[in-house]
């Protein structure tokens, strides 16, 4: 086995060389897209800490309760026509010295803090069921409580108008409120829907599909704790984030998470000992691989032949005995339904390999 294919032969815990802080202005967010063609917002080297902020794009849902300045001047100095093609609030792009095409990106997720006690779910026009509800969108408002780390319904309201503009800011004390799911508590596990590097490819690229820069990929576990690993297909890297989230379930069904601003704490480490291609998440006790395409049954498939890599190629098992494996002890799940390009995952539990 080549030391370019091997993802713990290569691992080590790198002191960080320096903390950086990373602020959503306009001038270090791109609304909508990933492309080659930005100009870095901060540049780091391997093993560097950044603060960032990550600011939800949904945040006019509730205004009064989840805009902050901070917030107020993204939606007030970025024009709507700029907001395109993707919908998202990204933060960055990250220049990571010494990154080159065909090297991993190790994103160490180390914390994510809310920016406020409440969040926005949009039953989108995007979502599963749409047309199961009259084609009519409806916006329910979360309280956090993180003391208990779970969140409740405050209220929730219609709205007949389609979410078309992204950044649209409703008026809520306007609107006729309702109560919604009284005696529900959903449990709070904040993370990133939206993160990755910039594609090789000319011009924006939208940040509403999931693909193998990483994007919207829409998994609940990208969380504190967890790293991502991503191929570098750009010179630096030019790693963004954004599309903070509170909670969410496998398959986003309505369309979206509880959408709210994080602050993010994580450690980027660059990778030229072993190479995936695909965007890889590896939990305390488990690897998640992800695949991507417009038809789910191909995404599970992507993901599938991806695992067989990573059970072949870094943990030395033969085809036969990996594909045995991935039915024994693999779950395969649906990640997202709704972000036109779906997404299916496979989970394989570290603790069943001795070495580990």
């Amino acid at each position: 086995m080549s030391t370019k294919q091997s993802l713990n032969a290569g691992r080590s815990h790198p002191m960080p060389s320096a903390l950086h802080t990373l602020r959503a202005t306009p001038e270090n967010v791109h609304w909508g897209y990933f492309s080659a063609d930005l100009a870095p917002a901060l540049k780091v080297r391997s093993g560097d800490i950044v603060q960032a902020e990550a600011i939800t794009h949904h945040a006019g849902d509730a205004p009064e309760l989840m805009m902050d300045e901070t917030v107020w001047r993204l939606f007030r100095e970025i024009p709507e026509n700029d907001r395109n093609p993707g919908v998202h609030i990204m933060t960055g792009p990250i220049w990571v010295e010494g990154a080159q095409p065909g090297d991993m990106l190790e994103v160490r997720y180390l914390q994510m803090t809310p920016r406020n006690r409440y969040g926005a779910n949009l039953a989108a026009n995007w979502g599963y069921l749409y047309k199961e509800f009259d084609e009519t969108e409806r916006v329910t408002i979360y309280e956090l409580d993180t003391n208990a780390h779970n969140a409740k319904a405050l209220y929730a309201y219609d709205v007949k108008e389609k979410y078309l503009i992204p950044g649209r800011v409703t008026h809520c004390p306007e609107c006729d409120r309702q109560q919604a799911l009284n005696g529900v508590r959903v449990p709070i596990r904040p993370h990133l829907g939206t993160a990755g590097v910039a594609p090789d490819v000319q011009g924006r690229i939208s940040t509403i599909p999931p693909g193998l820069h990483g994007g919207n990929i829409d998994n609940w576990r990208i969380g504190a704790g967890s790293t991502m690993y991503y191929p570098v297909a750009v010179d630096g890297a030019l790693f963004s984030i954004g599309d903070p989230h509170i909670s969410q379930g496998d398959g986003e069904i309505s369309g979206t998470a509880i959408e709210s601003s994080l602050n993010v704490t994580m450690q980027i480490i660059l990778r030229k000992d072993f190479f995936f291609p695909s965007p890889l998440l590896e939990a305390e006790d488990c690897w998640i691989v992800h695949g991507f395409h417009e038809d789910l049954n191909q995404a599970a498939r992507n993901a599938s032949l991806d695992m067989l890599t990573l059970l072949t190629e870094h943990q030395g098992l033969s085809r036969n005995d990996a594909y045995s494996l991935m039915s024994v002890a693999g779950d395969m799940g649906i990640t997202q339904v709704v972000d036109s390009r779906q997404g299916a995952h496979i989970r394989m539990p570290r603790n069943i390999f001795e070495q580990l």
